[in-house]
């Protein structure tokens, strides 16, 4: 067994308290695209002369939801996509009596499907929404079964996804669950991102615990101030993780 994988699973199974901040990366494996690898989200064609940061933008919303929910319907909901092997290795920690908390910058409830309890959803999730006229929530396959722009049962309200667009600021509530999560770690595990979306890579600067284990795929500008820095597909390593040496 790798060292690295020798010394993570030491690192892990002397943990009392658990934080797991995830990105994109976490659920590549499970068919949903990240943002800046050459075939994500950010490098799909332009829509009618707009980019798709311009497209996920509250004011374009506001102005254009017809376009929008084409964009976004196309390219931002999976909702047959299941949890990976890495979803359900964190999940399964919390079941084995882990005090394990999820900060996560994805909106794809992966980790609540694989049965993680507490999970903190920095940007949204797709499987809330709500009338901008009522505040009435609908559930995702309101969305899905809508035609064009998703309108409210009651008021006729455009709906929108309670997922953090550009301009958008985060939930402070949130904001504050995941800081009171990540300082009350002893170990952080930093998980499929390239900790490049502010602010929410910023909240990492709360750990004071003694282990800061980053997994990614590639290097990131907080590398130099980790425990453990693992160039790795998180599948593949939980999978040798949970491998008998």
């Amino acid at each position: 067994m790798d060292e690295s994988i020798r010394r993570l699973r030491e690192i892990v199974a002397g943990s009392r308290n658990v934080c797991v901040f995830t990105g994109a990366g976490i659920s590549c494996p499970s068919g949903i695209p990240d943002f800046r690898s050459a075939h994500g989200l950010y490098n799909q064609s332009a829509r009618e002369g707009y980019t798709p940061e311009q497209i996920i933008s509250h004011s374009f919303f506001e102005e254009k939801p017809e376009l929008f929910y084409q964009f976004y319907k196309e390219k931002m909901l999976y909702p047959d996509a299941q949890p990976n092997d890495a979803h359900l290795y964190f999940a399964g920690l919390e079941k084995r009596s882990k005090s394990v908390s999820v900060v996560t910058q994805n909106i794809d409830g992966l980790h609540q499907k694989a049965g993680s309890t507490r999970v903190m959803e920095l940007h949204g999730s797709v499987y809330r929404n709500h009338c901008t006229k009522c505040g009435k929530y609908f559930g995702l396959d309101y969305i899905l079964k809508s035609e064009g722009v998703p309108r409210c049962d009651l008021d006729g309200g455009i709906i929108k996804p309670d997922v953090v667009l550009y301009e958008e600021p985060l939930d402070s509530g949130t904001i504050y669950k995941a800081i009171d999560a990540i300082t009350g770690a002893d170990t952080m595990l930093i998980v499929g991102t390239s900790l490049m979306v502010y602010p929410a890579a910023s909240f990492i600067r709360y750990f004071r615990g003694k282990n800061l284990v980053l997994i990614n795929q590639s290097a990131t500008s907080y590398d130099s101030g980790a425990a453990m820095v693992i160039n790795d597909d998180i599948v593949r390593v939980v999978r040798q993780l949970q491998s008998k040496e």
